[in-house]
Order: structure tokens, then C-alpha cells, then sequence
């Protein structure tokens, strides 16, 4: 190019990029540990965390150390953790009777953490899946090839209220099925649990990237299994007004946060919704993303802490007004160390 080659542009949106001082200033989107929410697993007994072998520095937690677990996210600046039990498959059976359980392992969890981390937002999963012998959501049908809506609805129903009686903050219907919003916050509300929130799953995929979740509570198919086939109440991942209409209809029954899972591939939903809502919106960036971050880490492929950040980081801008991620606590650390 000649020296004397100059373009005659009264615009140069380079210019504002030009220092890391005015990037700061002119940063549109902003991901701090407040927006983030933890998913934690818990298991009985006493003994030493249970590694996940498919989530890297993802462990099975038995009460006592998620209860310090808690505390440092909390001191760490993340506001809230969601929690999933990992339960023996002796106490599990066809239709998830442990779910209604008032002494089961995930009540007892929260009650630590409730008195011991009092200032924490604990929100725990409404869904059979961890309680079923077969890993489906609800309770199936006589010849076990669906999962019956409305018997599921009133399981739920009853779980959410024995879930508000220990203290959790939100309950956090995952199951998809119809009417469960509205059949949770009435049982909710005739049962006095008024304050208690609805972190409503409205648009939960039928997604291939939940495989690491369900070998951490132990929901996967058996070995030598298909996987577990959840379309028939699970979204389809190719409609986007049907996930729509879902949020819609969640938040006419009463729910007080929509979400949609998974985060990363369905950013388009994220956006739709936030267009659509004037609720705060939630995503959960699920074991499948975090597990192939870490995979293509491990390589030498990407640099982890980058492409965690901007995979957050657009999860964010679509609309999320916060995220339920397996790297909450390693983001959290890194704000620290800033």
C-alpha cells in the first residue's frame, strides 16, 4: 500500500478500541459473580467427594462439605447455588417415592446449608428423575413408554411444598410438564408458602448435551441402553415458537423467573424470550457445555479461561439475566484474584 493511501472516513470505530481504558468504558455487557448461579450434587454419607469422571473439578458432595462448600461461593460473591441429589439405587423405585420423603437426603441438605449459610438463595430441582429407577421425569405409563402428565403434576406439587417447609428459597420445576407451574404455586400458596419463588424451566430441550448431568445423579440409561428418550415432554430443538409459547404459558400459571436450558445452542430462545417477558430471564449452561470446554482445554484446542468467559459472556448479551454454570466458582475465584 502507498504512504499516500488514505481513506477519507468520518467514522473509525477504532478508535474506541484502540486502549484497554476505553474498551472498559464502552463494555456493553458486564458477567460478574452475582449473575451466577452453582449447581451443586450432594450424596449421602460422610466420606470423601465423588469426582464426576465426565465434568472436570465437578464433585459429588456429601452434606458437610457442601455445606462449606456454600459458604465460599457465598463469600466468593455468588448470591445462590441450585441443588441436585445423587441418590443410592436402593432407595430409588418406579415412581420416585424418596421425592416425597421429609427426611430425605436433599431436605437435609438444605436444612444444613439453610442454617448454616442462612444469607445464600438455595433453589432445588423439582423433577423424579433422580428418584425413578428409569430416569425419566415422572412417574410412566402401564406399558412404560411415556411419562403420565397430570399423576406426575400432583408428585410435584406435593415435593415443592415439603421443599419450601425446609427453607428453600426458589423451587425449580425441570420436568416440562403441562400445568405444573400453576399446580406448584397453588399448592405453594394454600400451604403458606406464599414467598417462595418458581425458577420455571419454560424451555427445556430435548438436548444431547445433558449425558454428564445425569451420570452425576445418577440418572443415565443402564449400560448397554439407548439413551434416555425424553421428547415426548422436552422441546424439540428445532421450534422456537413452541419454546415461546411454553414461557408464555409459565408465566401466566405464576412463575417468577423463566429459563431456558440448554444456554450455549439455543441463544436465539434466550433472546426471543427476553423480547418476550418482562421476567427475569435465566439460562443454565449445562454438563455438556462445560464438559467440552474443558475437553478441547485439555488438547491445547482453546484457552479454558477465554473461552469459559465468552461463552458466559454471550449467554449474557442474548438476554440472561442470570446463569446457572459449573464455572461459578472458578469464575467467582478469578473475580477475586483481580
Amino acid at each position: 500500500m502507498s504512504e499516500e493511501f488514505k481513506l477519507e472516513l468520518t467514522s473509525r470505530p477504532r478508535r474506541l478500541r484502540a486502549a484497554a481504558s476505553r474498551r472498559a468504558l464502552v463494555e456493553e455487557t458486564l458477567l460478574s459473580p452475582a449473575d451466577l448461579i452453582a449447581p451443586l450434587f450432594v450424596v449421602d454419607g460422610a466420606g470423601k467427594p465423588e469426582a464426576v469422571e465426565s465434568m472436570p473439578c465437578v464433585f459429588r458432595l456429601p452434606v458437610e462439605q457442601l455445606v462449606a462448600e456454600c459458604r465460599e461461593l457465598y463469600e466468593l460473591g455468588v448470591p445462590a447455588v441450585a441443588l441436585f441429589p445423587c441418590l443410592e439405587a436402593s432407595v430409588k423405585d418406579e415412581v420416585g417415592s424418596a421425592a416425597l420423603d421429609g427426611n430425605g437426603l436433599l431436605l437435609r441438605a438444605v436444612r444444613a446449608v439453610r442454617h448454616e449459610v442462612p444469607e445464600l438463595t438455595v433453589i432445588t430441582d423439582i423433577a423424579l428423575d433422580p428418584y425413578t429407577t428409569h430416569g425419566h421425569d415422572g412417574i410412566l405409563t402401564a406399558d412404560g413408554t411415556d411419562v403420565v402428565n397430570d399423576a406426575t403434576v400432583e408428585v410435584l406439587a406435593k415435593m415443592a411444598v415439603l421443599h419450601a417447609g425446609v427453607g428453600v428459597d426458589m423451587v425449580a420445576p425441570s420436568d416440562m410438564m403441562d400445568g405444573r407451574v400453576g399446580a406448584i404455586r397453588a399448592a405453594l400458596d394454600d400451604a403458606g408458602g406464599t414467598s417462595t419463588a418458581i425458577l420455571a424451566y419454560s424451555a427445556k430441550f430435548a438436548s444431547a448435551y445433558y449425558g454428564p448431568f445425569r451420570d452425576a445423579v445418577g440418572s443415565a440409561a443402564a449400560a448397554g441402553k439407548p439413551p434416555l428418550d425424553k421428547r415426548t415432554y422436552q422441546l424439540n430443538p428445532a421450534n422456537r415458537r413452541e419454546a415461546l409459547r411454553e414461557g408464555f404459558l409459565d408465566e401466566s400459571e405464576g412463575a417468577d423467573i423463566l429459563m431456558v436450558k440448554p444456554a450455549g445452542p439455543y441463544l436465539d430462545i434466550i433472546r426471543d424470550l427476553r423480547g418476550q417477558t418482562d421476567l427475569p430471564v435465566a439460562a443454565y449452561q449445562v454438563s455438556g457445555e462445560y464438559a467440552q470446554i474443558h475437553a478441547a482445554a485439555e488438547r491445547g484446542w482453546l484457552d479454558l479461561c477465554s473461552a469459559r468467559d465468552e461463552s458466559l459472556l454471550a449467554v449474557k448479551r442474548a438476554g440472561a439475566d442470570m446463569i446457572l454454570t459449573y464455572f461459578a466458582r472458578n469464575v467467582a475465584e478469578g473475580r477475586s484474584r483481580a
